[in-house]
């Protein structure tokens, strides 16, 4: 039986002793007031019994971890339709490259850079009734979790900011790859980026991924199907242009964000989230990915 709670104690302890940390993102202004010190970490096993060491309970922004819960609620609602606007290769670029959109004609690479999750994004706000209302309530049934909200004011920041969202959504827009309104698509996208919340929450919403399309009160979302599709492209494709390195350090599926989370899981074992604000060069947090090495390492659980 393997002691999650002392791997996590052990796992805090040599993070925080750690010195060099890596850089708060700033490209977002309201991201460059977050303590660059904070390190939090939560861990939930097939049986749904709940580990933590550090600041797992303090609120962060998820950024890029919300295209997972955007791809699985689209899935969800247009099943294989969905992979005639979106690809599911590896970009080898970073998150927030245009280049390779262009040369292929207005179709993203996969739906986990900001172009393919603009095209989710665009998707729901196609078919939700009141997309934002609609998508809160969906991560908050996920997780089972009333109190999940929106950061309103790293919503407006990234509105003010997002040149390259804008850019990207209007090449898509003139690629036919776009059916609704840039701004309107934008607003949903900005707002998915701004849900705020703890690892522990995060691995309640992640639930269902790690055990076979089923959230924790039982109910199922996706079939084993498109769980393993979307796993998948979380190991494939989850951290851009270190999605290689993170397979080969840490050998799960995950999902990183600029807010300095990382979600990652193991079918039918454990869903864990990590959270340290500063990032390494390539734009995903530094002690997130030793964390989750040191995890598996101690653990001896991975996919491989």
């Amino acid at each position: 039986m393997i002691d999650y709670q002392a791997i996590l104690d052990s796992i805090a302890i040599g993070c925080s002793s750690l010195k060099e940390r890596g850089n708060i993102a700033s490209y977002i202004p309201e991201l460059r007031k977050v303590d660059g010190s904070k390190f939090g970490i939560h861990l939930v096993d097939a049986k749904k019994s709940n580990f933590q060491a550090g600041d797992a309970n303090e609120l962060f922004s998820i950024q890029s971890i919300s295209k997972v819960l955007t791809l699985a609620q689209a899935m969800g609602m247009v099943g294989e339709k969905l992979w005639q606007r979106v690809g599911v290769e590896p970009s080898g670029d970073p998150f927030n490259h245009l280049s390779l959109l262009e040369m292929e004609n207005g179709v993203p690479r996969n739906p986990l850079i900001n172009a393919g999750a603009i095209v989710v994004a665009d998707i729901l706000v196609t078919h939700l009734t009141n997309p934002k209302t609609d998508f809160l309530a969906f991560v908050r049934e996920l997780a089972n979790d009333e109190t999940i909200e929106f950061d309103q004011e790293v919503a407006a920041s990234e509105q003010r900011t997002g040149f390259r969202n804008y850019a990207a959504a209007n090449l898509l827009k003139s690629y036919g790859n776009l059916k609704n309104d840039v701004d309107t698509v934008l607003d949903f996208y900005f707002h998915q980026c701004a849900l705020k919340m703890s690892c522990k929450q995060l691995t309640k919403a992640f639930y269902f991924l790690m055990n076979r399309g089923e959230c924790q009160q039982g109910r199922s979302y996706l079939t084993l199907r498109q769980v393993k599709r979307v796993n998948s492209i979380m190991l494939t494709c989850g951290f851009y242009d270190e999605a290689g390195e993170f397979a080969f350090e840490v050998g799960l599926p995950g999902k990183s964000g600029v807010g300095g989370g990382i979600v990652a899981l193991l079918p039918d074992k454990y869903c864990v989230a990590v959270w340290s604000p500063g990032l390494n060069e390539k734009g995903n947090s530094k002690l997130g990915m030793e964390a989750l090495e040191k995890l598996t390492t101690a653990t001896g659980q991975s996919i491989f």
